[in-house]
């Protein structure tokens, strides 16, 4: 987490330096960025990887099982956990039932 996309991209080249010391590397397929903040809308420049690879901005990342959701204010999105917390819990008394 930074405050700025400039602050964000110099983090992920700093985490892309370590990786390659350790011959690891970053998936980018499985990365993107969130903006979290009062200007959470604003368009802002793209982040990129040392290869060159733009990694892209999303308004929802799935962290865990969370869904944080792009907002002014870190916001989680829980309606998927209950989906499958009242699945998992109707799957339980349907067998008790019968």
């Amino acid at each position: 987490m930074t405050y700025s996309a400039v602050g964000l991209e110099k983090l992920i080249r700093l985490c892309e330096r370590e990786l390659n010391w350790l011959d690891m590397t970053l998936n980018v397929k499985k990365s993107c960025c969130l903006r979290i903040g009062p200007r959470c809308d604003v368009p802002c420049a793209n982040i990129t990887t040392l290869t060159g690879h733009v990694l892209p901005l999303t308004k929802e990342i799935k962290y865990l099982g969370i869904f944080f959701v792009q907002s002014r204010a870190l916001k989680c999105a829980i309606d998927d956990a209950k989906c499958s917390f009242y699945r998992a819990a109707n799957a339980i008394l349907a067998k008790s039932a019968g």
